[in-house]
């Protein structure tokens, strides 16, 4: 059943973060050859046969070396993926230090108050008709998102990972908060993303049941300075001033995975 205080979301691709540090120490020793040999068979593991891709990022600061951003069509496909770069030799270089595992999700807040509103007028809100004829409407929904569900990996240069929450404390709490205002204050948040159109892509996913937090976002853009003025400009709707928590920041370069020996090698690796 809908439950009309609840806001609908239609959801994309499987996403998995894998974060690690390398071991230098222990690469030291290793080839030119060996360093290749070990990179093709890690870019073999994170090849996409069928739908997806994969982003390769070399980090900045102390919580991770590399980054890889995997999307997928499932998490039957998210599980291949990690156990198959698991066993590649490279693995055994490689500290896992965190990952976030989340689904590419586009809330609906407005749509969802628009059919409740629309259908209750003609079906009885709950019925199986009206169940039937609001499921229906939301597939349409679904096929005309498409393109923003299951988005092509930007190739930016630059990019931000971070994950958040919306508070549940006891006095400020977001999901107490009356649906029309919730409603109100995504309006407002969603204006100041797109004032950024074209300079940076974002990708938020759900992770509610999957990971520690409730969100992650994934920034792409080809300045990094885009990243620190559009969360700034955020943190003064009311969203995020009064709801939002957040986590860990995750920043660096993304690259191409053939430059992956390269990086290894001791060279920043370039991206296309």
């Amino acid at each position: 059943m809908h439950n009309p205080l609840v806001p609908e979301s239609l959801e994309g691709w499987s996403i998995l973060h894998l974060m690690y540090r390398v071991r230098w120490d222990r690469l030291r020793g290793a080839s030119q050859a060996d360093l290749q040999r070990m990179s093709d068979e890690a870019a073999s593991a994170l090849a996409v046969p069928d739908a997806g891709s994969t982003a390769a990022v070399q980090m900045l600061g102390h919580k991770a070396d590399l980054m890889f951003i995997c999307f997928r069509r499932g998490f039957e496909q998210l599980a291949q993926t990690q156990l198959a770069l698991s066993r590649t030799e490279l693995s055994g270089y490689l500290e896992a230090t965190t990952s976030y595992v989340s689904i590419v999700e586009l809330g609906m807040y407005e749509m969802t108050g628009k059919l409740h509103e629309q259908l209750g007028a003609t079906h009885k809100p709950g019925s199986d008709e009206f169940e039937r004829a609001f499921d229906a409407e939301m597939e349409t929904q679904r096929q005309r998102v498409m393109g923003r569900l299951f988005i092509e990996l930007p190739r930016a240069r630059y990019v931000c990972f971070y994950p958040m929450n919306k508070r549940r404390g006891e006095s400020v709490n977001w999901y107490s908060e009356p649906f029309e205002r919730r409603a109100a204050m995504m309006r407002e948040h969603g204006m100041i993303g797109r004032h950024y159109s074209g300079k940076v892509t974002q990708v938020i996913s759900g992770s509610i049941g999957y990971d520690d937090w409730e969100w992650g976002v994934d920034l792409f853009a080809q300045d990094p300075l885009v990243f620190k003025k559009l969360i700034y400009e955020m943190r003064f709707d009311e969203a995020s001033a009064k709801f939002a928590e957040f986590g860990p920041f995750y920043t660096g370069l993304q690259f191409e995975l053939t430059q992956l020996a390269s990086y290894l090698g001791g060279a920043v690796p370039h991206l296309g």
